[in-house]
């Protein structure tokens, strides 16, 4: 080692767009709605069929029935957003410092007339008294919300609330007596079940289309905090967002939210929110106009086979804490850097994306029972969660004044190393607690590089021993007589661990 989240919308990782159609078709879990008072009545009351999914007869057959009981549930959803004049921007402004305390020593640019626009998506009546519940995406901006019944009527809609963080919301119709969905339990479930897609895909009109259910639990990278999407081959297109999915009884399973494709339309892989997060979101909307959610404050990760081997673990199930924030109710529990959280409050914890739907569940302000496993012994853990808000997700990173130490042959050899230092720190956005070794440069051809490390990355442990200095970094490095090397690294906003194998650059040789 040396130290010197309609148009369409792409993602990077996988092309995938939003199944909306916003101005030219121009956006059990239990993450969901919390009351603070949990024995509260729901705030909708939602029909919820507490049957088994019906999964129907194997034999071809009519879904005519079906979709004559559910179709007056589905609506056509139009938004309009009116013209705005928005500030110009200005080239000349260097880069950095297009920042409102900079912004006063140039010129701004001239202002810009937007046009107007409109959207349209789908949405489910979910109460008789007019609550219907749709996508984010589909009303996020618009002025105006025009729902289409089935019946023939146009209304006007207020929302009701939005939470980003899963792509539901909810709008109201003042109207009664409308033809409400029922709810299934999604949690039921099972990967081969026939499901049918309802909405209005490409502003056609109402369309049915019929598949099964590809996965469950399905994480795609869409910028979304919570993902835990039904993965589905109904065909789904831009219009049919915020529509339903449902199973052959023509019970909701699911919010349809986004599709999986490299052409812009329907390619077999379709995504829906699960009826079960939508109800719980839903009664945290229509109660407090927001989704109140239990935080404990750890940044986790799953644990990989590599990872388990390191640790001594038996096997991957549960989630690695890669960072503990200070002051969270976590620090103050007592859970630590390295602890493998196994189960919340009895429940099994499978991986990291699960540990955030289970505490998400929990109200702010309750005791929560944690099951870890730290240095190969069990422990149990109590805490009290908080309330997940902006403020509390918010983290503060640092540097030193000069790294002078060298080492190619440790297990790090490939791997350039500085202290933090502040013009750094402030270019990259650290957080102020953080400590570290920056990585500055990283051989293409080390293990290093292969197992992930990359320039910008700052190295907070070496096999669990803390780094506060580029020196310290080197010196660690040098004392490590394994060929694999267990580091906590800070990395484009996250913590986590890593295990650098030397033995994949032998093999590679």
């Amino acid at each position: 080692m040396n130290t010197n989240h309609l148009p369409t919308r792409s993602f990077n990782r996988r092309p995938a767009i939003l199944a909306a159609c916003v101005v030219a078709f121009a956006g059990a879990f239990a993450a969901g709605a919390q009351s603070t008072k949990p024995g509260n009545k729901a705030a909708v009351d939602l029909r919820r069929d507490p049957r088994d999914v019906n999964r129907g007869p194997l034999e071809s057959g009519s879904f005519s029935s079906v979709v004559k009981r559910v179709a007056p549930s589905v609506v056509k959803i139009t938004t309009s957003t009116k013209a705005k004049r928005v500030a110009g921007t200005n080239p000349a402004i260097p880069p950095g410092f297009d920042h409102p305390m900079f912004r006063q020593f140039f010129n701004p640019g001239p202002a810009i007339q937007t046009p107007p626009q409109n959207g349209l998506g789908s949405g489910v009546i979910i109460s008789v008294d007019g609550y219907i519940v749709t996508n984010n995406h589909v009303i996020q901006g618009a002025d105006e919300v025009v729902i289409s019944l089935d019946d023939g009527r146009e209304l006007i809609a207020k929302v009701v609330g939005r939470d980003p963080q899963t792509d539901i919301a909810v709008v109201k119709v003042d109207a009664k007596e409308l033809p409400a969905v029922m709810f299934a339990d999604s949690s039921r479930l099972e990967v081969g079940d026939r499901v049918l897609a309802i909405g209005n895909p490409f502003g056609i009109g109402e369309t049915v289309t019929t598949g099964i259910v590809s996965a469950k639990g399905r994480r795609a990278g869409l910028g979304l905090a919570y993902e835990d999407f039904v993965q589905t081959d109904a065909a789904i297109n831009p219009g049919n967002s915020g529509g339903a999915l449902v199973d052959v009884e023509g019970r909701l399973i699911g919010i349809n939210t986004a599709i999986l494709s490299r052409s812009g339309g329907f390619q077999g892989v379709g995504l829906a929110v699960p009826s079960n997060l939508v109800s719980q979101v839903v009664d945290g909307l229509v109660r407090d106009g927001k989704v109140v959610r239990g935080f404990l404050g750890v940044g986790a990760q799953d644990v990989t086979p590599t990872l388990a081997e390191s640790l001594g673990l038996k096997d991957r199930r549960g989630a690695l804490v890669a960072d503990v924030q200070p002051g969270s109710p976590a620090a103050k529990a007592g859970l630590r850097n390295g602890d493998v959280i196994t189960r919340v409050n009895g429940e099994p914890v499978e991986d990291a994306n699960r540990l955030t739907f289970q505490v998400g569940a929990i109200p702010p302000g309750s005791t929560v029972e944690l099951e870890t496993i730290r240095d190969g012994e069990s422990r149990t853990i109590t805490a009290t969660t908080a309330e997940r808000t902006a403020a509390a997700l918010r983290g503060d990173s640092s540097v030193g004044p000069e790294a002078l130490a060298s080492n190619d042959d440790g297990v790090l050899s490939g791997v350039t190393v500085d202290d933090l230092q502040p013009p750094v720190r402030n270019q990259l956005n650290l957080p102020a607690r953080l400590k570290g070794a920056l990585i500055t440069e990283v051989d293409p051809a080390s293990a290093a590089a292969k197992a992930g490390l990359r320039p910008g990355d700052v190295i907070l442990e070496i096999n669990r021993q803390p780094v506060t200095s580029a020196r310290e970094a080197v010196e660690l490095s040098a004392k490590a007589d394994s060929k694999k090397t267990l580091l906590r690294l800070f990395s484009r906003g996250t913590t986590r661990f890593v295990v650098v194998d030397e033995t994949t650059k032998e093999s590679a040789q």
